[in-house]
C-alpha cells in the first residue's frame, strides 16, 4: 500500500506545493498541511508490534525505508479518580525521552532522512528539543536546537547528551524560533513541533491507540494541554482518520487547556483582547504567547464541540501533587489537563481521556 502524501496545502491561502521540492512553510509564510488519506487494517493490528508504527499505513512515509524507532508508542491507559472525576489516563510521559513529542520526533526525523538531509534544526523549551535531539542521535543525523536563554541547565545538559549542538538565544521562546528558521539552509530539515506537518502525523497515533485501548469506542472528552497545539492537533487528525475510514461514528469533543499566565488561543477562543505582555508560568511547556496554528486549534476544538479553558498556577501545582500522592509524577504542563477538571466538570457518566503530556523531576514549594 501507498503511504506517500500527494502534495503539501497552506492553510492561509490555499496553495499547494509537490514534495519533491522541500519547504518548511507556504511562499505566504503560512503553515502546511499534507494531502494524505490514511488507511489501516484492523485485523492487522493483533499481529503487528505494539509500539505506533503498527499504524505505519496511517503515516505518510515511504514504507520501502528504514524508520527511526525504539518502540515508543502504546503508553498505557489506566483508569483512576481524580477529584470527584473518573478519567482515563493516557501515560505520555512514559516515553523513552519523557514526553509524547517522541511520537512527532520519529515521524520527523524519518522524513528528514528519506529526503536525504544532512542535518535537522528545531527550536524548543525542552520536551521537544530532547526527543528531536534523541532521534537524531538513533538515526545518525546531526542535530541543531536552538533554545531560549532561560531553559534549565538540566534540560540543555539533556539535549547535549544526545549529541545535539545547543544554541542559546537571548529573549523569548518567539525569538528562539525565529534564529532555528533563520539558521535553515540547503540541506537541512526543520524538524518543528510547530511547522512541520510529519510531526502532526506522528502525534495523531495517540488517537488510534486510545481508540484501540478502549475496545473500538470513542471517548466522550479528551482534554489537552496546549501551547502550540501539536498533540490537540495530532489528536484530531487522528481521530478525523478514524471516522473517514468508517471506524467510529463521531468525534470526542477536544478540550484545549492554557494556563491563565499565557493564554492566547482561550482569549481568541473567547474573542477577547490580548494583553500586551503575559506573565510566567510553571507550565513552560504551552508558555507560547504566538502560536501559528491557532486558528487551527480553534477550528479542532468546535468542530468537535469542544472549548479552550485556562487554569490557575494554583490549581495546576494542586493537580501535579494529587497525582504524585498517586504514584504518578508529571510536569506542570500534564497537570494542567488535570486541573482543568475542576472547569470542564464533565458529567458523571462521561468516558475522559487526559494525556499526561510528560515527565516530572520535582514538585514545587
Amino acid at each position: 500500500m501507498d503511504t506517500h502524501a500527494s502534495r503539501l496545502v497552506c492553510q492561509t491561502c490555499g496553495a499547494r506545493f509537490d514534495l519533491a521540492e522541500y519547504r518548511w512553510c507556504c511562499t505566504c509564510g503560512g503553515c502546511l498541511d499534507l494531502e494524505f488519506s490514511a488507511r489501516i487494517e484492523p485485523s492487522l493490528l493483533p499481529r503487528r508490534p505494539s509500539g505506533m508504527w503498527r499504524y505505519r499505513e496511517a503515516i505518510p512515509i515511504d514504507l520501502g525505508g528504514d524508520v527511526v524507532s525504539f518502540g515508543e508508542g502504546m503508553t498505557p491507559l489506566i483508569s483512576m479518580v481524580h477529584g470527584d472525576h473518573a478519567v482515563h489516563l493516557k501515560l505520555e510521559m512514559l516515553f523513552p525521552t519523557g514526553s509524547f513529542k517522541d511520537r512527532g520526533a520519529s515521524v520527523s526525523v524519518t522524513r528528514a532522512l528519506d529526503l536525504g538531509a544532512r542535518r535537522v534544526v528545531e527550536d524548543s523549551s525542552g520536551n521537544a528539543g530532547c526527543a528531536i535531539a534523541a532521534y537524531s542521535a538513533l538515526g545518525g543525523i546531526a542535530c541543531h536546537l536552538f533554545v531560549p536563554e532561560q531553559v534549565s541547565a538540566t534540560q540543555v545538559a539533556r539535549m547535549e547528551a544526545f549529541g545535539a549542538r545547543v544554541i542559546r538565544v537571548s529573549g523569548t521562546r518567539e525569538d528562539a524560533a525565529r534564529a532555528a528558521r533563520a539558521s535553515i539552509g540547503p540541506g537541512d530539515y526543520y524538524a518543528s513541533h510547530v511547522w512541520d506537518p510529519y510531526f502532526h502525523h506522528g502525534t495523531k497515533t495517540m488517537a488510534y491507540e486510545v481508540w484501540e485501548q478502549l475496545g473500538g469506542l470513542v471517548p466522550d472528552l479528551v482534554i489537552v494541554p496546549t501551547g502550540h497545539g501539536s498533540l490537540l492537533l495530532g489528536t484530531y487528525l487522528g481521530f478525523a482518520d478514524l471516522r473517514r475510514q468508517g471506524l467510529i461514528k463521531r468525534l470526542p469533543a477536544l478540550v484545549a487547556v492554557q494556563a491563565k499566565r499565557c493564554a492566547p488561543i482561550a482569549r481568541r477562543y473567547r474573542d477577547e483582547p490580548l494583553p500586551d505582555r503575559w506573565g510566567r508560568t510553571t507550565a513552560t511547556g504551552i508558555a507560547i504567547e504566538s502560536p501559528p496554528r491557532w486558528q487551527q486549534v480553534l477550528a479542532s476544538v468546535w468542530d468537535t464541540g469542544g472549548e479552550v479553558v485556562e487554569v490557575e498556577e494554583e490549581a495546576i501545582q494542586e493537580a501535579q501533587k494529587a497525582a504524585a500522592r498517586r504514584g504518578i509524577l508529571i510536569e506542570p504542563t500534564a497537570a494542567c489537563a488535570l486541573a482543568a477538571l475542576q472547569v470542564v466538570r464533565p458529567p458523571p457518566d462521561a468516558c475522559v481521556v487526559i494525556p499526561l503530556t510528560g515527565r516530572g523531576t520535582h514538585l514545587l514549594d
